[in-house]
């Protein structure tokens, strides 16, 4: 048997369980590191974790052919992996486990950090998609005049006037409109800074009509379950907060429907605001502003 599996392997798993939970409240407490973020992290350590346990690996003997392997099995789509990863994926990947095993060497739980001659993989450069305006349009229509399409609606219309991401459309509550004064706080950017949004005509409406209407029905079925979230301002059929998968199953059923399925993605809306916007005379560094970009050069891509 080589070194690196050397140990039992409930013992090695039940040791990269604690020290994956250890660096999870590291990233949170100590880094501060956004929800997703963090969240991103352990998802991607389950995977390594899996890993480990298919091949029995001892996490805190790890070898230069093992992270070659992992990282090939990934490419392939063998498991861990469930289908074929993409560069960027499995970029990620990388910077995962770095992190992680820096964090496990200057605690002291293992004497050699294996990934540090681990290069991350050179990423394809690609250009933001944004679709025509005239299929932002079309998209807006097809959500019906009901109980959850007026929500649906709402949602459209501010993922795509206000630039903003899924996952801040999901923490989005009800306090964080004003539709008086025409804003929205956005609370959990990327680094967790907040910013003031204008929201306009057409999707201050479709709000209004959803508040009005069909939220204080879902608000009555939270009444009658154990999923209630009243401070969210988009909720599920059971009256608890959407969830960013939630959010994007909608925007993709809703693509389908207007036949444009195949050219949305979860980042569409905010790139086609932002083209627009431009297009229209913004100027770029306002436009940066509204999207949340910490550097100019994210929002010139």
């Amino acid at each position: 048997m080589t070194p690196s599996r050397s140990r039992t392997p409930s013992r090695a798993a039940d040791q990269l369980e604690r020290w994956v939970d250890e660096f999870v409240s590291y990233i949170r407490i100590e880094k501060g590191l956004a929800d997703n973020t963090v969240a991103a992290y352990r998802r991607d350590l389950a995977t390594w974790s899996r890993y480990c346990a298919i091949v029995r690996l001892d996490p805190a003997r790890v070898a230069d052919r093992d992270l070659t392997d992992f990282l090939e099995r990934l490419r392939r789509g063998r498991p861990p992996a469930g289908r074929p990863l993409s560069p960027s994926t499995v970029g990620r990947l990388v910077v995962s486990l770095r992190a992680f095993y820096r964090f496990l060497v200057r605690e002291q739980r293992i004497d050699r950090d294996p990934t540090a001659a681990l290069g991350v993989p050179k990423q394809p450069r690609t250009l933001p998609k944004a679709i025509p305006l005239e299929d932002v349009e079309r998209l807006l229509e097809v959500a019906p005049d009901d109980l959850l399409g007026r929500r649906d609606r709402a949602m459209l219309e501010l993922l795509y006037g206000c630039g903003l991401r899924i996952s801040e459309l999901s923490a989005l509550d009800v306090d964080d409109v004003d539709l008086d004064s025409g804003t929205a706080l956005v609370r959990s950017g990327k680094g967790s800074k907040a910013r003031q949004l204008p929201v306009g005509r057409a999707a201050a409406t479709a709000l209004a009509s959803y508040v009005t209407t069909s939220r204080p029905a879902l608000v009555a079925r939270a009444r009658r379950s154990s999923h209630g979230d009243r401070a969210a301002m988009f909720l599920n059929a059971r009256g608890g907060r959407l969830s960013r998968q939630g959010c994007w199953k909608i925007v993709k059923g809703h693509a389908e429907v207007a036949g444009i399925a195949d050219r949305v993605s979860p980042h569409t809306l905010r790139h086609s605001f932002a083209t627009h916007m431009l297009d229209g005379g913004a100027d770029i560094r306002v436009v940066q502003e509204l999207l949340g970009h910490a550097s100019l050069a994210t929002t010139q891509i």
